[in-house]
């Protein structure tokens, strides 16, 4: 990696290489994914030294010297160095919101469709409130759609752990790897601002993007292989497509990421 790519080992580690040099929790190499003390440790004077790993002989966590864009650059490539050290080696808390933000993008990609296909002679008035309550009905969706997904790969989980004899997964990390792999979504405003011909198959693609990394996500906090991590992602995905299946039996218009909508009535 050039030097542009790097931080100064002095002043480049922050609050993150000061937490790791103080706190007595288990990092992960990046490399081979075994537990780790310190990601560096600090001798006099500000001289940092990154730490090696006893069992691979490589930097724990060679990140740690990176600007944040090279970071996020690598995780885009579904790196599994990138993801590790990500998951594992820092405080990230962001989970939460970020999966309201994905949650409240997917619902107003659905809401401008509807609204983009649908026409009415109601009062502005009417008009108003019944695109409000649609937006509304759309994030409800999307959340029983997202929670179906999750829902889906932890029970496939719990179903597949006795037949391994494994140690019970960490399910928490596992929800916060999930989530902050679902950034992907965040695309689909820029889809809807810059409408054109392609906008169906830029849809596709970030739906296939958000699954690889879910599927990476979830190779990396299990450190299990692809073939598991695709069953898992393809049992949330199929309790998803059942939901979707159940919500349109019941003639509610719950939309699709790439076609437009009828509207019809709630």
């Amino acid at each position: 990696m050039g030097t542009g790519g790097r931080r100064g080992t002095r002043s480049g580690k922050g609050t993150e290489g000061a937490a790791a040099a103080s706190s007595s929790c288990l990092y992960r190499c990046i490399e081979c994914n075994r537990e780790a003390q310190e990601l560096y440790r600090d001798y006099s004077h500000g001289v940092l030294k990154i730490t090696i790993c006893k069992s691979c002989q490589k930097p724990v966590d060679k990140y740690i010297e990176y600007d944040p864009v090279i970071i996020l650059i690598n995780a885009i490539l579904c790196k599994t160095q990138a993801y590790r050290h990500i998951l594992f080696n820092t405080k990230i808390n962001i989970h939460g919101k970020l999966c309201m933000f994905c949650l409240l993008c997917e619902a107003y990609l659905r809401w401008w469709q509807l609204q983009d296909s649908s026409q009415s002679p109601a009062p502005d008035d009417v008009i108003r409130y019944a695109k409000e309550w649609d937006f509304y009905r759309m994030f409800v969706i999307a959340s029983f759609e997202q929670a179906a997904f999750l829902t889906g790969m932890f029970a496939f989980l719990w179903v597949q752990q006795p037949m391994t004899a494994k140690r019970a997964p960490d399910l928490v990390l596992l929800l916060k790897a999930l989530l902050l792999s679902s950034y992907g979504k965040l695309l689909l405003i820029p889809a809807v601002i810059w409408e054109h011909d392609y906008t169906p198959l830029c849809l596709r693609l970030i739906k296939v993007f958000v699954l690889t990394s879910n599927f990476q996500a979830v190779r990396v906090t299990l450190n299990t292989n692809r073939r598991l991590s695709l069953l898992i992602v393809l049992s949330g995905l199929l309790l998803e497509s059942i939901v979707v299946f159940f919500f349109q039996r019941m003639e509610w218009d719950v939309g699709s990421d790439c076609a437009l909508y009828k509207s019809q009535d709630f």
